[in-house]
């Protein structure tokens, strides 16, 4: 199919200090959760990105010194020789595809523990180190400020061996350039006080990076264009005068914001071109090129901003990693085909506990090399036998789409109307309505494969499937709430939870309004007590969380939403009560407990709502294992995030027919001298 002539811009080459890029797509540098230990993961990773289209192809932030260390997080280095070989492997298969590719430099400053090193962490000044950590910077002296722009120079010159065409100066976020760059910095040598001593150490790592590499590298600038958390208007000041000092030193300005939670926030909080706001202005204080990010997933958007002079190249870290093929298909005329980025930030959960990211709607995200899955490719067939799925959420779709793919004759049998399962209910709840572009997506597919055949209001029992007769058959029908209160916190059923007060998430999914006052008790610590309690709330019924957690909805903390989640709770007028559990529940009351005492008091409710574990719907499976060939994926066979349940769909689908006894997974080996 022919490109829309509307997106002809999009496809325009732009020139970059001495290089040029083929079009407007530029991967802009993300977290993996691959770094210096996982090359061959890494690179495999990239390389399927330039092969989808991304005219740049960047790196992930790439620590230039031993003192810059953020382990146990697995980042890039560019220490060492060694290094430059991992780079090169990457570089070489982003050049095959006709990309170019861009390393970010990077200090951490006091952001880097140094845990793995045991450098003594540098600061602008002495400040405390991270979050939490007992320990503090070692203000840097002038010495100090040398060395680190000799490291700099001696890392961009490495980049330029491994063949990089574009090398970063990395200013923003709360890493070490920025330190220097905020109005907190009031050291009293020519490196603070003033706006431009404050900039004077950005222009010499710039000016220096240029003198080093700049004869065949593009020298860009990663910088924060406003200051201001999520809720508050964009302040522009400082950043505007910063950049109209440094405007046209470097060949690229990589435009951001300093808060993560407002850069790359989840879709409940933060959409689509979020930051038009705040770095609308830069064009007009630089001729350079200018690249940002916004999440951006539909082809106008991306137009417009070019068209209106905002942006000149397309900045993307997520959608990248939930379609690598975004611009091709752009490019072919397959707009249905793009597979966009629901905004959930699993990808970045990944990388927070140290394993290859992964992504809700791209389960071949990190699996490019260590399992050899290709986003648009999958194998033929390896029978004629057929399949049965039963049951159409993610898993079931995701199997369904990648068997049809394959060749294989498929039935897919859903109990309900509507596909989708969970993905169709949970995408009702505040804020997640993004979410059922999972759905939305697999549909689409299912649409172009004839070899797929859907029946809807299809519940099936075991003689059904038996009659059914298909070869094989994969049961995905999902999961239920428990009831009982079992989950983190409570091995045995709470006391009094068979009263007919006591619901669950699926009660509030399917349109149960509860009598308030009412206690969501939040024992998962994802996000769906959160986003109950909210609904509840905002539809009257007077709400109160409790969770044994000291903080609500706890591991939303990896990506990066939990204080935005608690902020909204408490902005919506929902009563939280932390470090608490659910004890008993009695007539009108119920009993809570205080994690760290014990200590007991009682709170009258109407209604409990149970958040805290599920059980999978397999009695299916136990009644039919021994008699046919049959299987369990995604919730129905250990329940967790949707994501997981498209992964393990998607695994089924494309392992079927391997050769039993073969292992499809590689995992990378650090070498011996």
């Amino acid at each position: 199919m022919a490109r829309d002539q509307r997106y002809d811009v999009l496809f325009e080459p732009v020139r970059i200090g001495p290089v040029t890029t083929r079009n407007r797509f530029y991967q802009v540098p993300h977290c993996t959760g691959m770094g210096y230990r996982r090359p061959q993961t890494l690179a495999a990773m990239r390389e399927v990105k330039a092969e989808g289209g991304w005219g740049v192809v960047c790196t992930e932030y790439c620590s230039i010194h031993p003192t810059s260390d953020d382990d146990p997080y697995p980042t890039a280095a560019l220490w060492d020789d060694e290094d430059v070989r991992s780079h090169a492997l990457m570089v070489d298969k982003v050049h095959a595809h006709g990309s170019l590719a861009g390393v970010e430099l990077w200090h951490g400053g006091r952001a880097a523990m140094n845990a793995y090193s045991r450098e003594v962490p540098l600061g602008s000044s002495s400040r405390p180190v991270g979050t939490i950590e007992p320990i503090q910077t070692r203000a840097m002296d002038k010495a100090d400020i040398r060395e680190l722009r000799r490291w700099h120079v001696e890392a961009a010159k490495r980049a330029k061996i491994a063949g990089f065409d574009i090398v970063y100066v990395y200013a923003c976020h709360w890493y070490l350039v920025r330190e220097f760059l905020l109005p907190s910095n009031r050291r009293s040598d020519e490196y603070g006080g003033s706006l431009e001593n404050r900039t004077r150490l950005l222009r010499e790592l710039i000016e220096e990076t240029k003198e080093a590499v700049g004869d065949t590298c593009a020298v860009a600038v990663r910088f924060g264009a406003s200051f201001g958390g999520l809720d508050e208007e964009p302040n522009t000041e400082e950043p505007r005068a910063m950049i109209e000092l440094l405007g046209e030193l470097p060949d690229l300005w990589d435009v951001t914001v300093h808060d993560y939670s407002r850069e790359m926030g989840t879709s409940r909080f933060v959409k689509e071109a979020s930051l038009e706001a705040a770095m609308g202005w830069i064009k007009q204080a630089t001729s350079k090129p200018v690249v940002s990010v916004g999440r951006f997933t539909t082809p106008d958007t991306m137009v417009r901003l070019v068209n209106q002079g905002i942006l000149d190249l397309i900045g993307a870290a997520r959608p990248s990693i939930a379609d690598p093929f975004l611009p091709k298909k752009i490019e072919e005329g397959r707009i249905e085909d793009i597979r966009e980025c629901i905004g959930c930030n699993i990808c970045f959960a990944g990388d927070q506990t140290g394993v290859p990211i992964r992504c809700t709607q791209n389960p071949t995200m990190g699996e490019e090399w260590r399992r050899g899955w290709h986003p648009e490719r999958v194998p033929e067939k390896g029978s004629d036998r057929s399949v049965l799925v039963v049951g159409a959420g993610p898993a079931g779709l995701e199997a369904a789409v990648t068997l049809g793919q394959r060749g294989y004759a498929v039935t897919l049998a859903e109990a309900r109307t509507e596909l989708g399962g969970r993905v169709s209910l949970e995408s009702t709840l505040p804020g997640l309505a993004e979410w059922a572009r999972v759905r939305d997506w697999r549909l689409a597919q299912l649409n172009q494969l004839a070899n797929v055949e859907v029946f809807r209001e299809s519940r099936m029992d075991a003689e059904q499937i038996l009659e059914f007769g298909a070869d094989r058959v994969a049961l995905a029908t999902g999961s239920t709430w428990r009831r009982s209160g079992i989950g983190h916190w409570h091995d045995d059923p709470i006391e009094g939870w068979e009263r007919e007060n006591v619901l669950t998430a699926d009660d509030i999914l399917a349109g149960v309004t509860p009598e308030g006052p009412v206690l969501v008790f939040d024992d998962e610590h994802y996000y769906m007590g959160g986003v109950i309690a909210e609904r509840l709330q905002r539809q009257g019924v007077e709400t109160i969380l409790a969770t044994p957690s000291a903080m609500v909805s706890e591991w939303t903390r990896l990506t990066d939403e939990q204080p935005q989640i608690q902020a909204r709770l408490i902005r919506v007028g929902v009563r939280l009560e932390t470090a608490t559990a659910l004890e008993a529940i009695g007539d009108g009351k119920v009993e809570l407990a205080c994690v760290y005492t014990g200590r007991r008091r009682t709170a009258e409710v109407a209604s409990v709502v149970m958040v805290t574990s599920r059980d999978p719907l397999d009695a299916l499976y136990h009644e039919l294992a021994n008699r046919i060939d049959i299987v369990r994926i995604g919730d129905c066979l250990a329940p967790g995030t949707i994501a997981t349940a498209v992964y393990f769909g998607h695994r089924y689908a494309r392992e079927m027919d391997e050769p039993e006894g073969r292992s499809s997974f590689r995992r990378e080996h650090a070498t011996v001298p």
